[in-house]
């Protein structure tokens, strides 16, 4: 089992991983064939998650008491 400071540091990167990932994603389909109106409900879609992430990284790692 990884330590405390071990696991938020393998959490924070893979968060930045998946925001960068998400992110990219979505402004790939805002400024591809769909254009920005079309893109707007993914990007709608992609905030929620990420905040979902971003909680789930805190409550995990940084929040919770060994």
């Amino acid at each position: 089992m990884l330590d405390r400071a071990s696991m938020i540091i393998v959490a924070a990167i893979a968060t930045l991983l998946l925001i960068g990932f998400i992110t990219g994603l979505a402004w790939s389909i805002s400024t591809g064939f769909a254009g920005f109106l079309g893109g707007l409900p993914f990007w709608v879609i992609a905030i929620f998650v990420l905040a979902l992430a971003v909680f789930d990284f805190w409550e995990e790692t940084v929040k919770k008491d060994r």
